[in-house]
């Protein structure tokens, strides 16, 4: 017997935060009777549960990790009709990102059809590192480099600190590479950023998320995570 809104969770169709929410709103029932009770457990294998109007069947949890291309939307579908991440991974499961990559960066994204695992890594209290490698306009000062490991103001807040190393600087093409590792998972937040010391991004792209990184893969290629991958990253979920 598990909590009813692990078990929704673990549905994919939404998060546990927004499965207690659908059930304070009376939009869940077990077996044909409204549960609006969140220490409610139930049996996933035997008992029928609709969500919103919607049956859920528990699906095996699968875990990918892929190499997002630029050009590319991190969701499931788009209005506008432009690629997405799950457009890459062919699988009958309802799987969604954890997180996002902007339009314009390409990289490592996890997708995964467990909403329980997904919300855990993306908690504002998991110190889950993810490195990137930016582009970026201009060759920033030593000084201006440690206001982002500082932290730096933002519009939304100041950011935690980061680690942050400049791997070259070209003085003919007035741009630099620079690696900073963060783990936060605001809007934008590595553009905005360089933004906020004067050093737009150029070119945008996510290295690791935690151990994992993209060896042995091109752009737009996947693949599953490892079952030893999938234990580690939840030991690394500080909540």
């Amino acid at each position: 017997m598990e909590r009813l809104q692990k078990v929704i969770a673990q549905s994919g169709i939404t998060s546990r935060r927004k499965a207690e929410q659908l059930m304070e709103e009376g939009k869940v029932f077990v077996n044909g009777k409204k549960v609006t009770e969140l220490g409610t457990k139930v049996d996933s294998n035997k008992d029928e549960i609709v969500v919103n109007g919607i049956p859920i069947d528990k699906e095996e949890p699968v875990y990918f990790l892929l190499y997002k291309p630029t050009g590319v939307i991190s969701s499931v579908n788009d209005d506008r009709g432009r690629k997405v991440v799950t457009d890459f991974i062919p699988t009958d499961k309802r799987i969604f990102p954890i997180g996002r990559l902007d339009y314009d960066t390409s990289g490592l994204l996890l997708l995964t059809n467990d909403g329980d695992f997904a919300n855990k890594l993306m908690h504002p209290k998991s110190k889950v590192y993810k490195t990137y490698i930016a582009k970026v306009e201009g060759m920033p000062l030593r000084e201006t480099i440690k206001k982002l490991e500082k932290g730096i103001q933002l519009e939304d807040g100041k950011t935690a600190p980061a680690k942050v190393k400049v791997s070259r600087s070209d003085k003919s093409k007035n741009s630099s590479i620079i690696e900073i590792s963060i783990h936060e998972g605001r809007n934008r937040q590595v553009r905005r950023m360089f933004d906020a010391i004067g050093h737009p991004v150029i070119k945008l792209k996510r290295e690791t998320y935690g151990f994992l990184g993209l060896k042995g893969l091109n752009a737009g290629e996947f693949r599953e995570l490892k079952p030893h991958e999938v234990k580690q990253l939840r030991e690394l979920v500080v909540t």
